[in-house]
């Protein structure tokens, strides 16, 4: 069963930081490109970040460039989003998801193939 799990997520002041990782059972992500999105509540799933299946091409929105690093660990079969300098405007539910096909940019969400079940990220003092 092909699956993605999310994982890290959780309360932080401003300021502070996370890592949340995405990994994957049941198939191997070196060939697929991930994105990282996510979704507050009232509002659109937005797009935050890419990552190519190589790893050598990355993308971010503008609100979180300088701030979020995405990284990817193929032997682990693991993607990672790296947040720091975390503000309340950030809380989110964010999700990880698959293309199996390259893509250039955040891509939309209806070209992703399969998703994780989300996880909960709340900045707050």
């Amino acid at each position: 069963q092909l699956q993605l799990v999310e994982s890290g997520g959780g309360l932080v002041q401003p300021g502070g930081s996370l890592r949340v990782s995405c990994a994957a059972s049941g198939f191997t992500l070196d060939y697929y490109a991930i994105g990282w999105f996510r979704q507050a509540p009232g509002k659109e799933r937005e797009g935050v970040s890419s990552i190519s299946a190589s790893g050598g091409s990355t993308y971010y929105a503008d609100s979180v460039k300088g701030r979020f690093t995405i990284s990817r660990d193929n032997a682990k079969n693991t993607v990672y989003l790296q947040m720091n300098s975390l503000k309340p405007e950030d809380t989110a539910v964010y999700y990880c998801a698959a293309r199996g096909v390259q893509l250039f940019g955040l891509g939309r969400p209806g070209m992703y193939d399969y998703w994780g079940q989300g996880t909960q990220v709340t900045v707050s003092s």
